[in-house]
């Protein structure tokens, strides 16, 4: 027999065994697999159980009889005068399906290669059933292992008294050639061909009848065909229909066909019935590949508790481990991407340590990508970072830049997350919405960030290209802890044509405008948002004095950041952030410290120049004019190019400047650097420690650093006498840690000599500690 005829018989194995079931009980079967008489109802259908092999005649050795196989079908030696000894006797004829050769015509059976066992003591045997036991011998002609074993499994579960030949080669042939031709083409799988075959005989041949065993087998691989054709289609309803019509398909002998109705029930909505499949077979099929397949089928189709009532079903294995080590660490994968789409799914702490342990050792940007969105979504940015680094350090992507930019923005550290995402800003839509987060959140930081001319002028560019109000509202803001107030409106102004209810711009405006003494602006603002803002209908009184003095409570930048979304694919960032109504217990207003400059001129300074390409004394003025028109953020370049002059007097001006303007700024250790990078004379070099000192005790009273607050006001009352708008920042300190004994001592003292925000605070402490004395 030729290799490729073998090959072929062995392709169709699992269907010789379909019939263990269906055959035997067929009432059984379908109440087994909840299917009515009549019609099959895929709804009801259950996995049935394999019923284990009786164990036959003992002294029947597959193996052996699969070794004379492979003898018998292998190239002959020549033959010998010498007689084969212990010939085994030959068993009775199975009766010959209708239609076939007599007994007095069979063909002459080959020597027998199986050695008589010895005697065994003589016990009533229970007769023998008429047994079909065609096909047993021929796919034992033909060499074919795996179809004889399930043949004879198949011959036992439907006959339990049924005891197998020693040697089924010994079975007498089948002299009905047609009949051989017609089991060689069910052999090969042409089915089609076959079904002629059987029609032209009884054609031709009225009193011929197919063998029942033929037609059954014939019936079971069409059906599986049939299914195994839906299933490649996804018709998974049919492949349920074709299933429940033919329980003798759902054995363990045929793992493929479970396997596919398991996935049609999932795929059906009866996730269920899915599980109950893949199940019955870690139940009741013992293949270890097979096993381990099932799992893995199963964990792309069903959620994380199924699979975890699966892996309850695995055995130990040999080496004293466990059935499904060998898959453990995809299923670690899978389940962390499972928790990371549905961040409420708590998954066992196992498969997150074993995930981080393949991250470490393997080094793969995939693992440590999911283990960055897991730590992400459970709200720990900490983890997340090192893990979205990791990603990045094997493989940048925008993917990971995207997590960790989301995890440093949770870290408020906008500016570096700005850094990481622009590369990847047009990536894709989540991508843009990071990057725009992160530009807003990195305006919004108090105090301001210290941003170079070019962070801010690509971050204006993407604003401005994507009409992205939440940045742009936090420019406005940014522009005004800057003092720039014009530029302020005009922030604030694009955000509302692009998003004309946008109260929060709205508000940030009508601040501006006030601060600009624009009545009828802000009387504007008011009439259009009449009944929809408070607060714009009540700045008027809170914010401009009836003697145009400056407000004692201006509000201040917003400071809630926008939180983006988490991914896996993070939507679009849309929270605006709001502008407190106020400051923390009423920061006083400061003073302006009086300073003496050196030579400045106030023209020539309105339009933009490249101050790098200015003379050392002409940046120098031009620094001037710049912060005599209340621009210091442009006078800081025009100071540094003077900074580069070969005269000691316009270094020394052009430090003095700088730190200035640093100062007016709000970037108070800038400032100190500046003062260092030219010497100056002992007063001015007072004065701008002064002015440092008080610049830093006001930042740490914004960011809620009270104690630190008090070390930089003491620091600073050692170089000069404390003014009474310090005292009152003294005193909200002492207020906010609640030393209200040292507070009153200090609103009183300020008090005493008129001031609005000293009386105000002492209200304030009197009003928590004695709230029953109220007016």
């Amino acid at each position: 027999m030729s290799v490729k005829s073998s090959l072929v018989a062995i392709s169709a194995a699992a269907v010789v065994a379909t019939l263990v079931t269906g055959l035997k009980d067929r009432a059984t079967v379908q109440e087994r697999f909840g299917i009515p008489a009549a019609k099959p109802s895929p709804e009801l259908m259950m996995m049935g159980r394999i019923k284990p092999v009786p164990a036959g005649n003992p002294d029947f050795n597959v193996e052996a009889v699969a070794d004379k196989i492979e003898a018998i079908t292998s190239p002959q030696p020549p033959a010998t005068d010498t007689p084969e000894p212990n010939v085994a006797k030959e068993p009775p004829a199975a009766p010959q399906a209708e239609g076939s050769q007599t007994a007095g015509q069979s063909a002459p059976v080959p020597p027998a290669i199986v050695t008589e066992p010895p005697a065994r003591q003589q016990t009533a045997a229970p007769p023998q059933p008429d047994v079909d036991e065609s096909a047993l011998r021929y796919f034992a002609s033909r060499g074919d292992k795996v179809r004889l074993q399930a043949e004879i499994s198949r011959l036992q579960a439907l006959y339990p008294n049924w005891v197998p030949p020693a040697d089924p080669l010994a079975v007498p042939q089948n002299g009905d050639k047609q009949l051989e031709t017609m089991w060689k083409l069910y052999s090969d799988g042409r089915y089609a061909e076959l079904r002629k075959a059987i029609a032209d005989r009884q054609a031709a041949d009225a009193g011929w009848r197919p063998p029942t065993d033929l037609l059954d087998r014939l019936d079971v691989a069409e059906a599986r065909a049939r299914l195994v054709n839906a299933s490649d289609l996804k018709q998974y309803g049919t492949v349920v229909d074709i299933g429940a019509a033919t329980p003798s398909l759902l054995t363990c002998s045929e793992v493929d066909v479970l396997w596919r109705v398991a996935e049609a029930f999932v795929r059906t909505q009866r996730s269920q019935r899915g599980q109950d499949a893949y199940a019955y077979i870690l139940k009741n099929c013992g293949d270890p590949a097979e096993r381990r397949a099932t799992v893995e089928k199963a964990s792309t189709l069903l959620d994380y508790q199924p699979m975890q009532a699966l892996l309850a079903l695995e055995k130990p294995a040999a080496d004293g481990g466990r059935e499904f080590d060998a898959i453990r660490d995809n299923l670690a994968r899978r389940f962390v991407a499972e928790s990371n789409e549905d961040p409420k799914l708590a998954i066992a702490p196992s498969y997150v340590a074993r995930l981080e342990k393949l991250a470490e050792s393997e080094g793969l940007a995939s693992d440590a990508l999911l283990l960055g969105w897991y730590q992400l979504r459970r709200n720990n940015p900490a983890d997340a970072e090192k893990w979205f680094r990791a990603a990045r350090v094997k493989e940048e992507t925008a993917v990971a830049s995207q997590g960790l930019a989301l995890a440093l923005i949770a870290r408020k550290s906008p500016q570096e997350a700005e850094d990481v995402m622009f590369r990847w800003r047009a990536d894709s839509d989540d991508a843009t919405s990071t990057y725009l987060a992160a530009t807003a959140n990195l305006m919004a930081l108090q105090p301001p960030a210290d941003l170079t001319e070019e962070v801010l002028h690509r971050i204006a560019t993407e604003v401005i290209a994507r009409k992205y109000v939440p940045t742009a509202q936090q420019f406005g803001w940014y522009a005004r802890s800057l003092n720039q107030f014009q530029t302020a409106a005009r922030w604030f102004e694009t955000a509302l044509a692009w998003k004309p209810d946008d109260e929060p711009s709205a508000y940030g405006l009508a601040v501006t405008r006030a601060q600009l003494n624009d009545r009828k602006g802000v009387l504007d603002l008011q009439r259009a948002w009449a009944g929809r803002s408070a607060r714009i209908a009540n700045l008027e009184g809170t914010l401009v004095s009836n003697d145009g003095a400056p407000p004692a409570k201006p509000p201040m930048a917003p400071r809630q950041p926008v939180q983006p979304a988490q991914p896996p694919r993070p939507p679009a960032a849309s929270t605006q952030p709001e502008p407190e109504d106020s400051v923390r217990a009423g920061r006083p207003a400061m003073e302006t410290v009086a300073v003496e400059r050196g030579p400045r001129r106030a023209r020539g300074c309105s339009t933009t120049i490249d101050a790098g390409q200015l003379a050392p004394s002409e940046a120098l003025s031009r620094g001037w004019c710049l912060m005599e028109i209340n621009r210091p953020m442009e006078a800081i370049p025009a100071f540094e190019t003077a900074l580069h002059s070969p005269v000691r007097k316009i270094r020394e001006d052009a430090a003095y400047g700088q730190s200035l303007a640093y100062l007016r700024a709000g970037l108070s250790s800038n400032a100190a650097v500046a003062a260092t990078r030219a010497p100056q004379s002992r007063q001015r070099a007072a004065e701008l420690q002064v002015a440092i000192l008080a610049d830093r005790a006001l930042e740490a009273f914004d960011a809620g650093r009270y104690r630190e607050t008090l070390i930089y006001l003491d620091q600073r009352a050692q170089l000069q006498q404390e003014r009474i708008d310090l005292m009152v920042l003294r005193g909200y300190s002492y207020f906010n840690l609640k030393m209200y004994d040292d507070a009153t001592r200090i609103f009183e003292a300020a008090a005493a000599t008129g001031n609005r925000d000293a009386a105000r605070g002492l209200a304030d402490v009197r009003n928590v500690t004695h709230p029953d004395v109220n007016d």
